[in-house]
């Protein structure tokens, strides 16, 4: 996909459009605005833009400091990477060997699953993930009658309730936990985990819906091709390229620049950032919750009053950089890309990427190892209250007894990401569309990022393309009341 194929079928109006927010779903957005010919300026509160997208420096190693991978099986993202010059810089994993550290042991992660929800007990059985009698309960499934699923419902409940709580909290969990850090009896089916929803709806046996999926992603164009991709220096250049690209083609890109105020005026918007009032026909917001719900407060309070009802996770990544002659066998082998750990098992880390091994680029020192590790989810926060040094201590810990890592890393540093992550509870959905509803009625000013279309880089940049959609419909419409 190339620019022209970002681009809407109707002539592009010609104008000038603010984007408040400077992460991956901002600077997409003003991407869009400026492959349509429009006048962008985006505005970031923080010094710099990226949002959760960092790129770092780790004992002259690089690194990346937020999320490392996108979903290559969606085509957003990578197309973006592609428009802004980084095509030759994509990568596949050099490994995709993941483990769970479950039940005392690192064990490899079960195949044949759709997000931890296995067709059957089979693949599962030699992995050791678990016990007999949860191996026994999946396959009960077929004794169970079926049942409504109704408009939503959590994936920890609906999951446990065919194939047992053990398939929840030994598989699903940890999957599920390492995308929203969230609580999966909390997360909802229907917005989450959209496929299984459907398959609960139209299968009378959860497992068989599981098989029709597999069936169906078998036969995808997009089934030979990875399943995640990477960036040769790390996914954190991405924002670095896009805003780039963003500057070279005309864009005012400001940092440390917070948005006080967002108004209507008779011919389009006014948007206030410090002493300066910023005139503009269109508004994309691009901002988590809180800051969103705050400047719609007086435009839109319906919107408004469902925004602050919007929970977000925190969590902490561990960064760090070994010697390779100090590590175990069970990471130098370059096998293992790293495991997973279930909430019920107790640990503080929750996952752990062995960075090195995963990407090419990462692992291209001949004497030093970058590896990672993260802590925190939602309702699980207490751990994030410890100071740096003792989040690298209790990593540590976790890794000597699950790799058997006994050295001190050279250098390490710690990333918090408080309220990181928005969470999907049951409903979700449902509260999307009430917000995007009442924003609907101020023509001229649409919501993007993290919160509406899913978490993910590839989700963000789609969220991205509907808002500059809706706003540049606006604008092209005459006599709209903007």
């Amino acid at each position: 996909m190339n620019e022209a194929d970002m681009r809407t079928d109707r002539p592009a109006p010609a104008g000038h459009v603010v984007v408040v927010g400077g992460g991956i779903a901002g600077l997409a957005a003003a991407h869009r605005l400026l492959a349509d010919g429009l006048r962008v300026t985006l505005l970031e509160a923080a010094p710099r833009l990226g949002g959760k997208l960092r790129a770092g420096e780790l004992a002259g190693l690089r690194v990346d400091l937020g999320a490392e991978s996108v979903l290559a099986r969606r085509p957003e993202a990578v197309a973006l990477a592609k428009a802004v010059g980084l095509a030759d810089a994509l990568q596949a994993p050099a490994t995709t060997t993941a483990h769970l550290w479950t039940r005392g042991a690192l064990r490899p992660m079960p195949r044949g699953h759709v997000m931890g929800v296995p067709a059957e007990s089979g693949p599962l059985a030699a992995s050791g993930v678990l016990s007999p009698e949860g191996l026994a309960r999946i396959d009960a499934e077929r004794t169970l009658d079926p049942v409504e699923i109704g408009e939503d419902v959590a994936v920890g409940a609906y999951v446990a309730a065919r194939l047992g709580h053990e398939v929840v909290d030994r598989l699903v969990e940890p999957l599920l936990g390492g995308v929203y850090a969230g609580d999966a009896y909390r997360i909802s089916l229907r917005a989450a985990v959209p496929q299984l929803y459907e398959a609960a709806r139209t299968h009378a046996l959860l497992g068989e819906g599981v098989r029709e999926i597999q069936r169906r992603a078998a036969r995808s164009p997009q089934a030979a091709g990875p399943v995640f991709a990477g960036i040769d220096g790390g996914i954190g250049r991405l924002p670095e390229a896009v805003a780039e690209a963003c500057r070279a083609a005309g864009a005012d890109l400001r940092t440390g620049a917070p948005v006080r105020e967002v108004a209507r005026t008779p011919h389009g918007w006014r948007v206030v950032t410090g002493d300066e009032a910023i005139e503009a026909d269109g508004v994309v917001l691009a901002v988590p919750a809180e800051p969103a719900a705050r400047l719609l407060a007086p435009l839109a309070p319906a919107a408004a009053e469902v925004l602050r009802t919007v929970e977000y996770a925190s969590m902490a990544l561990v960064t760090m950089a070994f010697r390779r002659s100090e590590l175990p066998e069970s990471i130098t082998s370059g096998e293992a890309s790293g495991f997973l750990v279930p909430p019920v098992d107790g640990r503080t880390i929750k996952a752990s990427t062995f960075s090195g091994n995963k990407w090419a680029w990462a692992g291209a020192d001949p004497e030093l190892f970058p590896l990672r590790t993260s802590v925190g989810r939602h309702g699980d926060e207490q751990d994030l209250k410890r100071d740096d040094g003792e989040l690298v201590d209790v990593s540590l810990a976790d890794l000597r007894e699950a790799v058997g890592l006994t050295a001190r890393p050279v250098a390490s540093t710690v990333t918090r990401w408080d309220g990181g992550l928005p969470q999907y509870p049951v409903g979700h959905l449902d509260r999307v569309a009430r917000i995007r509803d009442a924003v609907a009625q101020l023509p001229g000013i649409a919501l993007c990022g993290a919160l509406y279309e899913g978490v993910g880089i590839p989700a963000c940049v789609a969220s991205a393309g509907k808002a500059v959609d809706a706003v540049l419909a606006a604008m092209a419409t005459p006599g709209a009341d903007h």
